[in-house]
């Protein structure tokens, strides 16, 4: 990657989706993770920023070790791109904006079970109702979904926010809550124990658990709300994804909690559903920074998403 000088003529060759490659190196860290990052080739990668230092006439990376890292003149221009890319998105929502349109791109951050059961009907009624919203997903770590919003990793995500270990807020974000979604507890249908479908306190602490990790967000939040109902739950198993626990729970390997929706998005057979007399809640948001360039479109993307979850909780759904 070559260096030379800089003319005022070479600014005409500047490309945004240039800077939009730089931008992304600078983001995952290396030039194979942009590329995967962005669907390109790490070839397209590496053409892109030779592109630029030929542009600027300036080393924009240089290696490290085994690593490439930015020189100098590539941290200032890494300033610049993301000025340049915030007000050239912020330009597009605008222009449609003045039109009466809602238009422009929107990067959804999914996980689970948003990305298996909500995000295809979401995108068909974004498609039907706002054609002009070209709506894109990329999976994000859960526990990570607000931290990927204030990096502009995404445009928003959904999230999942407990009273026991709620989403940290700040100036940068804003969270919408979608839905508030109350846990019961699921065990295998025919085990014979409990005999009741109301369970107290003494029943749940008898039981084998099947729960997330206790280093995540959801792991969290479950042991602290057990705990702060009296008893800490025997974890047998620790599984994060819930298809999975439903399935340990049908098998008879413990019990583990679910939600409406959780059943509704994987219908399990063999579970019977017990009711806590103090049950366990968290909310479905979605979360969004305040930056004024993408307001339009999660606003709309907003609407769909809450009409979607509400049309899917009105379908009947297994309780055993």
């Amino acid at each position: 990657m070559c260096g030379g000088s800089f003319r005022v003529s070479d600014v005409s060759r500047l490309s945004l989706t240039q800077l939009a490659t730089l931008q992304a190196f600078v983001r995952t860290g290396t030039l194979a993770a942009a590329a995967d990052h962005l669907g390109y080739t790490p070839g397209a990668v590496s053409q892109h920023v030779s592109a630029l230092e030929r542009t600027f006439g300036a080393r924009l990376v240089e290696r490290s070790g085994r690593h490439l890292v930015l020189t100098d003149a590539g941290r200032v221009l890494v300033e610049y791109a993301d000025r340049m890319l915030a007000v050239e998105k912020e330009a597009r929502h605008a222009i449609a904006s003045a039109e009466g349109r809602v238009a422009g791109p929107l990067l959804v951050g999914t996980w689970g079970s948003t990305a298996a059961g909500l995000l295809a009907p979401v995108v068909g009624r974004m498609t039907e109702t706002f054609p002009e919203v070209a709506v894109r997903s990329r999976e994000v770590d859960l526990d990570d979904a607000a931290a990927a919003v204030r990096r502009g990793d995404v445009d928003v995500a959904f999230g999942l926010d407990y009273a026991d270990a709620p989403i940290p807020r700040d100036d940068r974000i804003t969270v919408t809550a979608l839905h508030l979604e109350t846990f019961a507890i699921a065990v295998a249908a025919g085990s014979g124990r409990p005999r009741s479908r109301r369970v107290d306190v003494e029943v749940l602490a008898e039981l084998d658990w099947i729960l997330p990790a206790s280093g995540s967000q959801y792991g969290r939040a479950l042991r602290s709300g057990f705990r702060r109902r009296g008893f800490e739950p025997r974890v047998v198993h620790e599984v994060t994804d819930t298809a999975a626990s439903l399935q340990l729970a049908a098998a008879g390997l413990g019990a583990t909690v679910m939600t409406d929706l959780m059943r509704r998005l994987n219908p399990t057979s063999h579970l019977q559903r017990l009711e806590m007399a103090d049950p366990l809640t968290r909310q479905i948001v979605l979360i969004a920074p305040r930056r004024a360039d993408v307001r339009q479109p999660i606003a709309a993307f907003t609407a769909v998403v809450t009409d979607v979850v509400a049309a899917l909780l009105k379908a009947p759904s297994p309780r055993r």
